[in-house]
């Protein structure tokens, strides 16, 4: 296979399988409107945003390896090898391995030559890689011919007769360690240590997006590394002092090798077999899910409350927690998810439910559980992050900026866990950490954790994702992002619903497992939870079991409700105590004057109003039947409840009030309605409804890519070569500053009504990058929903210099 220098040229010589794994690493580069040559592929390539995709997602040995790249430019496989000190067997397979993934995301490729090629933009990632400077081709381009002479004697080597040999000879001088060694010893003390001290810089991790010039030295000695080309200064002597890259790697000497890691850290495992996985996972997740069911009607109940500043705080937290009878971790974890899943939304000053949850509350565990993960698997957070860089608590919901290194951290931990050997499980899931961070270098750690990743692992962990230190079923199926695999596992690992609990003599009734939303739904009502997870328990008193007559139950019913639900027959007790509270019940009513209590029992009412902790009721005896109070209805029934007895509501025409309020629902996500005019009604983006990508045939891609000529033949309506669409043909008359590919793209998201990105200079000057969604065209303007600022915008067309995919 021969290749070109170019991404464009190595592309055109591989074969469709090889090509096919380009466009299945790099799926941004071929979203529609899909690329018509190999030629605008590999512009769509080497876009610095789909690049800086990419780079999240490489392990430790590839950015070591590309850092290298960039550090020396153009080299062959041998060369980096060297550097990188991949000389033995295992390191350089190590290095082959990388150089391979690197190629498969179109970010590093060999030419006709075997020297190693680089995407621009990734070389940018690093301002200076391994610490080093650029080459001295680079530093030296401005430099006169005399000047390179004058170098050149000062070094004692014998210059050349034009500027290009004596470039020439002061690159091969100056990359000879033994040269360089022997011409420093000569040098000044000065300048000596200040080449060794400015040489000796060589980060052990690589540095990214490191922005501004490398810091200059000054003193005696900078004059000696000035003349000799050891040190580099604009030739007017103005700017910084530089020592080229060739020079730094000479000073550190022969022996130095940049750092690489081509093996994973070591990670102590036992053995584990996929019964004892699935039996702990199993385990884990039916807690969750039970625990999720229980935090969620707590909240669909009495919705927490918001912070003023946004966010639910430590206060509703432990309030929904002692609910739910679970921990804080627990809580935010299940809010967080929930939220994404749409079945909590911000309602003003509270989360409350929506209506999706109630769907959700009627489904079986496993299916609930299914959409909680799947929530999970793409939070822009680590969802329970508790503390910040300072340590203070942090709210949950609060609405943080995305972070992609916490999604890349949670993808780190599945790709991880993936790569332990089979049967086998880490002894200490604590481990696990230093090998996330190795698969994911750029991901994010919480200031909270006091070993890597220890708050992902344990959200994994709770999860049923990992179990005995493996990648559970659970865990398999998000890692190959496969829906219907995961609902198989979540299916095989999670009971169904539980319909019926056992009761005890003491008043207690367990559910094992998630019970169902008819069966939790009875049990909240007639009595409290007092534990929940893998088994709930409830627990009745004369207090419950009034609530549940004050919300119309009838005791012959709500025995019996009980009764269909028992493993067996309702224990004696329960009976007893159900009758009791009954007999009491009512035997007064309240009504509203402000308000009147009456009853048919005078000596009651007599007791009432002798009561010594309802004086402040104000009551007053107009009957031996009929009771005034001047407090008003409501607080009356919870004085007289507070004091023991039994009242119930009244209406205005005397019937009985039943107290059942169904607690409110948020609104759900629904889509915007279209203004008149033909604009549409703009929402948070946050709520909108996720686009679902079209689905590309990448065999069928990189087929029509190789039999189609190199570049893409540019419109020409004049000539007879049209546009695709009239939309281009416009995009393309306003946007001139666009490439073809760039008008394509901008073109079929108007058409197509699909989000964009865009690079946009306003007239100020100042260059942003937006992500817009619902484009209209009206020439030479283009509106559209801005997500940087949540609101409409207008664009000039003539001032997007560049168009990506959302």
């Amino acid at each position: 296979m021969r290749s070109g220098s170019t991404l464009a040229a190595w592309l055109r010589g591989l074969d469709t399988p090889r090509l096919e794994r380009v466009l299945a690493a790099r799926a941004d580069a071929v979203s529609p409107p899909e690329p018509r040559s190999v030629g605008e592929l590999a512009d769509r390539l080497q876009r610095p945003a789909s690049v800086a995709l990419v780079l999240p997602r490489l392990a430790l040995p590839h950015l070591q390896t590309a850092e290298a790249l960039a550090a020396v430019a153009s080299v062959p496989r041998a060369g980096l090898a060297r550097l990188l000190g991949a000389t033995d067997e295992e390191s350089a397979c190590g290095l082959d391995a990388a150089l391979d993934v690197l190629a498969d995301h179109a970010l590093v490729w060999p030419d006709d030559k075997g020297l190693l090629h680089m995407a621009a933009p990734l070389r940018q990632a690093w301002d200076a890689p391994l610490g080093l400077d650029a080459p001295l081709t680079r530093l030296l381009a401005d430099m006169t011919s005399e000047e390179l002479r004058s170098m050149l004697v000062a070094s004692g080597e014998r210059p050349g007769g034009t500027k290009q040999q004596r470039l020439a000879a002061l690159v091969d001088h100056h990359s000879d360690p033994e040269r360089i060694a022997a011409l420093v010893a000569q040098a000044p003390v000065a300048a000596r240590n200040l080449l060794e001290r400015r040489a000796s810089y060589a980060p052990d991790r690589p540095e990214f997006t490191v922005f501004g010039a490398p810091q200059a030295d000054s003193g005696p000695g900078v004059r000696w590394a000035l003349e000799r080309g050891l040190l580099v200064q604009d030739r007017h002597r103005y700017g910084a002092v530089r020592m080229p890259a060739e020079v730094a790697l000479a000073l550190r000497g022969a022996d130095w090798r940049a750092p690489f890691e081509p093996v994973p850290p070591v990670v102590h495992t036992v053995p584990v077999g996929s019964a004892e996985v699935d039996r702990e996972a199993a385990a884990a997740a039916t807690a969750f899910a039970a625990h999720a069911a229980s935090v969620l009607a707590a909240c669909a109940a009495v919705p927490p409350k918001r912070l003023k500043s946004g966010g639910v705080g430590a206060r509703e937290l432990s309030r929904t927690g002692r609910a739910a009878q679970c921990d804080d971790i627990v809580v935010r974890l299940v809010l967080e998810t929930a939220y994404a899943a749409g079945l909590l939304a911000r309602d003003g000053d509270q989360v409350a439910a929506t209506e999706g949850y109630d769907a959700w509350a009627e489904r079986e565990p496993a299916e609930q559980l299914t959409v909680l993960l799947q929530a999970w698997r793409t939070l822009p957070l680590t969802p329970t992050g508790a503390r910040d860089e300072d340590g203070k608590a942090l709210p949950a919901l609060a609405g943080a900026p995305p972070c992609t290194g916490c999604v890349q951290a949670r993808h780190g931990l599945l790709t991880a866990a993936t790569h332990l050997p089979a049967g086998q499980g880490a002894k200490n899931a604590a481990e696990l950490g230093p090998l996330v961070a190795w698969y994911r270098p750029l991901a994010d750690q919480l200031p909270e954790d006091t070993t890597p990743f220890a708050t992902l692992v344990r959200e994994a962990e709770l999860l049923g994702i990992i179990a005995r230190g493996a990648l559970s079923r659970i865990g398999a199926a998000l890692e190959a992002d496969d829906a219907e695999a995961l609902a198989v596992a979540c299916q095989r690992l999670l009971p169904t619903a539980t319909r019926t609990a056992r009761f005890g003599t003491d008043l207690t009734a367990v559910v094992t497992g998630t019970p169902s939303a008819h069966l939790a739904a009875l049990l909240d009502a007639v009595a409290d939870r007092e534990a929940g997870g893998t088994a709930s328990v409830w627990r009745f008193s004369p207090s419950t079991v009034r609530r549940a007559l004050d919300a119309g139950r009838t005791p012959d019913s709500l025995a019996a409700d009980l009764a269909a639900v028992a493993v067996g027959a309702l224990p004696q007790p329960l009976s007893y105590l159900i009758h009791d509270t009954a007999r009491s019940h009512g035997r007064m009513r309240v009504t509203s004057a402000a308000c009147v209590i009456h009853g048919e029992e005078p000596a009651l009412l007599a007791e009432l109003a002798a009561h010594r902790k309802l004086t402040r009721l104000g009551l007053r005896q107009l009957a031996p039947t009929v009771l005034v109070s001047r407090t008003p209805l409501e607080k009356t029934l919870a004085a007289l409840r507070a004091a023991g007895y039994a009242p119930v509501a009244e209406t205005a025409d005397g019937t009985v009030r039943v107290e059942q309020n169904r607690s409110p629902r948020a609104a759900g996500p629904v889509p915007p309605p279209r203004l008149p005019g033909g604009t549409a009604g703009r929402r948070n983006a946050s709520a909108r409804t996720p686009q679902v990508p079209a689905t590309v045939d990448l065999g069928a891609l990189a087929t029509r890519l190789r039999a189609a000529p190199p570049s893409t033949p540019q419109p020409d309506p004049g000539n007879g070569v049209p546009f695709d669409s009239d939309t281009e043909e416009i995009v393309a008359g306003c946007a001139r500053l666009l490439s073809l590919a760039d008008v394509r793209q901008l073109a079929h998201a108007i058409d197509e009504g699909r989000e964009v990105t865009i690079e946009y200079v306003a007239a100020s000057g100042s260059r942003t990058v937006r992500t817009l969604s619902e484009l209209e065209l009206d020439a030479p303007y283009l509106y559209a929903w801005c997500h940087l600022r949540d609101d409409d915008r207008v664009f000039t067309l003539s001032r997007i210099h560049g168009v990506m995919p959302a």
